[in-house]
């Protein structure tokens, strides 16, 4: 049975559907279903151990958020497989978050999850400790005979300086995933957040810092982002603390990637963004260094 086929044949249907793939997901299947006039997102995904994803976490956050209205609402879910509603929008590129308006609006959006969905959130969910999870990759990539192993010793040095660097955290309601297409603007100017695989308790530095860092801020608009978010600019111990988790952030999409390479059947070439990323690494650990 083809991707297709099983979503034909999902009982939540009123009868038949029309199906059009949803590109520009580099983990999931996604298609837009239209049924009876209206239309969905269908998300097709099972767990990823390796990336340490579980879908009932994912399912759980993707309810309360769209219960604080800032996702999209979740209308149907099934093992390997959750139904929201489609959205008109246009999803965000790094170019469009360093316009000062469209900037102001993603901050307010990713502060509403911090604040708002962390007090309202109960029941299980996971823990989402970057430093974690790059211990866990290097050891899957280790195991797997993966091409990069001979960066591995470097890498994990560097995170573990980078780890100290962060220091003590608190904790918040985390999306994790801050890359700038997982925010879509709506026609009517509204922003919401999808995507919530990676989502749990973190600190806030790691989702500004991949906002950041995906995004391609340049230094002043970045400033403002940190500006915008916590009212005030950030004083020199927090920039520290800051600088490092972006550095983190830029290292485990890189290793992402890398376990990517040897785990996904998606046609998406991997290698090439292995080699983005870890270059976007390097040049972001150097001036971290500088400014030590």
């Amino acid at each position: 049975m083809t991707p297709e086929d099983r979503v034909r044949a999902m009982d939540f249907w009123s009868g038949p559907v029309t199906i059009e793939p949803l590109s520009g997901g580099i983990t999931n299947l996604n298609y837009v279903v239209t049924d009876a006039g209206r239309r969905y997102v269908v998300r097709m995904g099972q767990d990823i151990p390796e990336h340490l994803v579980m879908r009932w976490n994912e399912r759980a956050l993707t309810e309360a958020a769209a219960a604080a209205g800032l996702s999209p609402a979740l209308r149907h879910a099934e093992p390997g497989i959750m139904v929201t509603d489609f959205v008109t929008s246009q999803a965000l590129t790094g170019a469009d978050l360093h316009d000062p308006e469209t900037l102001a609006g993603a901050v307010a959006l990713v502060g509403r999850v911090h604040r708002e969905l962390t007090s309202r959130l109960t029941g299980p969910v996971v823990t989402f400790w970057v430093f974690h999870v790059l211990r866990s990759y290097a050891a899957f990539l280790a195991r797997n005979g993966s091409p990069h192993m001979v960066r591995l010793p470097m890498m994990m040095t560097e995170a573990m300086q980078l780890e100290e660097a962060v220091g003590r955290v608190g904790l918040v309601l985390g999306h994790n995933d801050l890359l700038p297409q997982n925010i879509l603007r709506a026609e009517d100017g509204r922003f919401w957040l999808v995507d919530w695989e990676y989502g749990g308790f973190n600190s806030a530095l790691f989702d500004l810092g991949g906002l950041a860092s995906n995004s391609g801020l340049p230094e002043d608009t970045e400033a403002e982002m940190l500006r915008l978010y916590h009212g005030h600019d950030p004083d020199t111990g927090y920039m520290r603390r800051y600088g490092a988790m972006k550095c983190a952030s830029l290292l485990r999409e890189a290793m992402w990637s890398m376990v990517s390479e040897i785990s996904s059947d998606i046609d998406f070439d991997y290698a090439a963004y292995t080699a983005e990323n870890l270059s976007r690494f390097e040049a972001a650990l150097d001036a971290w260094k500088e400014g030590a």
